[in-house]
């Protein structure tokens, strides 16, 4: 449940965090009139995001018809999840500084051209976080419990929960985050569990018969990590840490993990500065606060 409810609080808070910057861009230019077609653009996406999502588990559930073929799926997505999620953390590490001002731009030029523009700007700017959610919730959904349960759902809906009041508490300036702090705790983190979900990705390609070596493992701690405690179930439910995986298994982990954690808190070789605003209200996504 952990691992879902990291994807929806880092995953909400990127989303909450542009749209609060776009809301408080109209507000201070006096554009109020346009709120609406912004959140138009906003709920659009997340219906969206929430259809993609249930595409996912239809076609895993209802279309496959065998377990080879479910298998498969499970694996091509588990490793289209692992590559979104580590684009998604370096392009935020990257990006962060400057996607106020770029989010601002775009919204002037929507806003020039008219109601529709300004809805489909905020559809763009809200939909890729969504539809990354969907993706990545059931990646780790399956290679954590075996499938998009009530409790994963539960934790995923609580982490947006979250993310949005932080968002809400931010853009009401009641609340200071340091942002990049939080965008690099969280992202490690999520490098471990995309390293459990390709962990996992590997595991079903190999019981699809595509890759060798499922009964050759690496190591058998089930002595020491018995599945029936409680923190054999974290380390499994929040980085798929299993007592007898493959050997193939672990190396796909370890070849994910180290290098992309080593990347990702190597500390950036020329610092910008950052994008800030002159407003409470609207917070900067990569600067030493939330607000400026």
């Amino acid at each position: 449940m952990f691992a879902t409810y990291l994807i929806g609080l880092r995953e909400g808070l990127e989303a909450t965090l542009v749209v609060s910057i776009l809301v408080a861009f109209l507000v201070k230019s006096d554009r109020r009139n346009r709120l609406p077609h912004v959140w138009l653009g906003v709920g659009a996406a997340v219906a969206l995001s929430v259809l993609f999502g249930w595409l996912i588990e239809y076609t895993s559930t209802t279309l496959l018809r065998t377990s080879a073929s479910r298998e498969l799926f499970e694996a091509v997505t588990s490793v289209a999840a692992v590559v979104f999620v580590t684009w998604m953390i370096f392009w935020m590490r990257r990006a962060a500084r400057g996607i106020a001002g770029e989010l601002r731009g775009k919204l002037s030029e929507a806003l020039a051209v008219g109601a529709f523009a300004v809805a489909g700007m905020a559809f763009l700017a809200v939909v890729r976080e969504g539809l990354e959610t969907a993706l990545i919730f059931y990646s780790a959904a399956q290679s954590t419990a075996g499938g998009a349960g009530r409790d994963a759902m539960i934790a995923l809906v609580g982490g947006i929960t979250t993310a949005v009041l932080i968002g809400f508490l931010i853009y009401r300036s009641a609340l200071k985050l340091n942002l990049g702090t939080f965008f690099t705790w969280t992202g490690a983190l999520l490098i471990l569990v995309a390293a459990g979900i390709l962990k996992y990705g590997v595991h079903d390609f190999q019981e699809a018969g595509v890759l060798p070596g499922l009964a050759t493992h690496a190591f058998d701690i089930s002595a020491v990590l018995d599945p029936g405690t409680w923190y054999a179930a974290l380390l499994a439910g929040m980085f798929n840490i299993t007592a007898t995986p493959s050997v193939l298994e672990m190396v796909a982990w370890a070849a994910y993990a180290v290098p992309v954690l080593v990347l990702f808190l190597r500390k950036p070789a020329g610092p910008t500065a950052p994008d800030r605003v002159s407003t409470p209200a609207a917070p900067t996504v990569g600067g030493t606060a939330a607000t400026a």
